[in-house]
């Protein structure tokens, strides 16, 4: 078997072997990846995190060893929208949410290469309360699908992040969301933290954001933002009409 991490801010993970394929997710810098399948200007990688899969361009990954892939088990995350790192003293930008879990004295190791790192990080599990805080910090995001950065997000990427930052693994998409902890019968209950599901016509869970306390609920809806939220669903402060059917809270944690 054979491993890698991610060697760029932001690499597009790909449904097919092609630049045109559909985005189906986005691998940040310093995720870890095993490799499923070499072609010759692309590669088939399952994320260790969540074990999404996807293609993705070689050149944005670097092979590592067993070893590496193993070590350095405490998570690290950027913590800031935008971090700054440099590589050959030349300047790239990290998403919140990059790991840095080799960090050690300013400098991240990943295979060959070494990064000095200038922003600031976070680990460990954090309160619901905390968890709000984070997600926060991607207001104004705008909406991109396939999304999990601080340069673009969808709704499920959103909530899955700041999760995984807050120390906390949930899938990937909205409808595995849905199906875990505990339904609430009330949207009175909900507690900052929780996350709130959203259904079409045919019942399918199309939406999820996190609730932030006094009826509102932060969503990623053409961008990050905070919206009132009722029984009946997130009301849209700025075309003044309900945009989402609420389905079911659910308390994760």
């Amino acid at each position: 078997m054979k491993y890698a991490i991610c060697q760029v801010s932001v690499s597009p993970l790909r449904a097919e072997a092609r630049d045109s394929s559909e985005m189906v997710s986005q691998i940040l810098f310093g995720e870890r990846l095993i490799i499923l399948e070499e072609l010759e200007k692309w590669t088939k990688v399952q994320l260790a995190f969540d074990g999404y899969e996807g293609w993705v361009d070689p050149k944005q990954i670097l092979t590592v060893s067993e070893a590496e892939y193993l070590a350095n088990s405490t998570d690290k995350f950027a913590i800031n929208p935008y971090n700054h790192a440099m590589e050959c003293g030349l300047p790239m930008t990290l998403t919140i949410g990059a790991e840095v879990r080799s960090l050690r004295e300013n400098k991240i190791s990943i295979g060959p290469k070494c990064f000095e790192y200038f922003g600031v990080y976070t680990s460990g599990k954090k309160s619901k309360e905390q968890l709000v805080e984070i997600a926060k910090a991607y207001l104004n995001v705008p909406y991109l699908w396939g999304g999990k950065s601080s340069f673009g997000i969808d709704c499920s990427g959103l909530t899955q992040q700041v999760y995984k930052i807050g120390g906390y693994k949930i899938p990937r998409d909205a409808y595995e969301q849905a199906e875990m902890g505990e339904v609430l019968s009330f949207v009175e209950e909900a507690e900052p933290g929780d996350l709130a599901f959203f259904d079409n016509a045919d019942g399918k869970i199309i939406h999820v954001g996190i609730m932030c306390g006094n009826g509102k609920i932060l969503h990623a809806h053409g961008k990050v933002r905070i919206d009132p939220i009722d029984t009946n669903g997130i009301f849209n402060t700025d075309s003044q009409k309900y945009s989402h059917r609420l389905r079911c809270i659910r308390k994760i944690i």
